[in-house]
């Protein structure tokens, strides 16, 4: 059976990648990080669910709080605010994690090696995100790249990101037709007791289910007038 290694967040979008993924008729290798970000327990409790409903064999969940001590972003410096309400600016927002998925692809790519996984699935968004660098087509290509260049399998592993060209609303329409139970995932950048909903990802998330004619069932502590 082939085998894929999914990033899982905990999120909305690379829940709905492993969805896809065992849609496609893959073996799932679970895979999350832990990087001492402000919501780290509840984004791995929402991991340790959607894997549970998966059935997925074997999960991983990995330490790499070092991206902490390198710092220059808001999700793990707590000396640095978290935007609010400033979807629509053009420059990077402080919630930037330098380079994040160039590591986390990294690391899923020695792990893929291991696990002979001839897949590696991310749920990143060119179009519809927060500015991030490491999100785009351009980026993921050179991965790929960068990955099979340095590795002694003789398995090729493809990095597929079958969310890449939608958005938001796409990402809620796609998972509700797939049966995707987004009750269980997590967004917020800032609280883990209930999302925010004034941080960029909870207002992408808020504005996605709104465009799609959706209600989330997640609980806010702030619902915005999008």
């Amino acid at each position: 059976m082939k085998r894929a290694l999914c990033i899982m967040s905990g999120g909305m979008d690379s829940t709905l990648c492993a969805y896809l993924a065992k849609k496609e008729g893959y073996k799932i290798i679970a895979l999350h990080f832990d990087y001492s970000q402000r919501t780290e327990k509840k984004e791995k409790e929402c991991f340790d669910k959607i894997c549970e409903l998966l059935a997925v064999e074997k999960s991983y969940s990995l330490n790499t709080k070092f991206i902490e001590q390198i710092g220059a972003n808001s999700l793990t410096d707590k000396s640095l605010n978290i935007p609010k309400n400033e979807l629509n600016k053009n420059e990077t927002p402080n919630t930037y994690v330098p380079f994040r998925n160039g590591i986390f692809l990294s690391i899923a790519a020695a792990l893929a090696e291991v696990e002979k996984c001839e897949a590696i699935f991310i749920g990143v968004l060119e179009e519809d995100n927060s500015g991030y660098a490491d999100c785009s087509k351009l980026f993921i290509e050179k991965a790929q790249n960068f990955i099979n260049e340095g590795r002694a399998s003789s398995i090729k592993t493809v990095i597929k990101t079958p969310l890449i060209n939608l958005k938001k609303e796409d990402i809620v329409a796609l998972a509700y037709k797939e049966n995707v139970p987004l009750k269980y995932t997590y967004s917020c950048y800032e609280r883990e007791d209930m999302a925010c909903g004034e941080c960029d990802s909870c207002l992408l998330r808020l504005k996605g289910f709104k465009k799609a004619g959706l209600k989330d069932e997640i609980r806010y502590a702030f619902t915005p007038k999008l």
